[in-house]
């Protein structure tokens, strides 16, 4: 317990060699009224700004025929409808929406019907395309 006052006075003693020399430019009334004057400056005209900011927003509001509608995932589409392409100087293949087929060239571009035909033709599937079976 002596352990712990002791460490606590020490960190106290050196917050005060810290803010002496702050605390005695302070004690200048003439000063602190300046920064006081400053700092209350500071904090008028960030309130204002932000009730400013408060009055411009507009609510949201969202409307609809009140239908609800089933969420389908990428991932549950059938084999049918997924495209594969691959580039013929390339040896991935990627989803037909993967950012890695959209930078392929349409002169180098190969379409497959399934994954399978994509494997066989000896291409692996792309890393960072979500939906590919490794």
């Amino acid at each position: 317990m002596q352990e712990i006052l002791e460490h606590i006075r020490e960190k106290i003693n050196r917050v005060r060699i810290v803010f002496h020399p702050l605390v005695k430019i302070l004690q200048n009334k003439d000063i602190f009224t300046i920064l006081t004057i400053i700092l209350v400056a500071f904090a008028s005209f960030g309130l204002g700004r932000l009730s400013k900011i408060e009055e411009t927003k507009t609510p949201v509001t969202i409307t609809g025929n009140g239908e609800i509608g089933e969420i389908s995932n990428f991932n549950n589409i059938t084999a049918g409808e997924k495209r594969f392409v691959a580039s013929r100087n390339g040896k991935k293949y990627f989803l037909e929406w993967c950012s890695g087929a959209k930078t392929i060239s349409p002169q180098n571009k190969i379409t497959f019907s399934s994954e399978e035909e994509a494997k066989n033709a000896g291409y692996t599937p792309a890393a960072n395309c979500p939906g590919l079976t490794p």
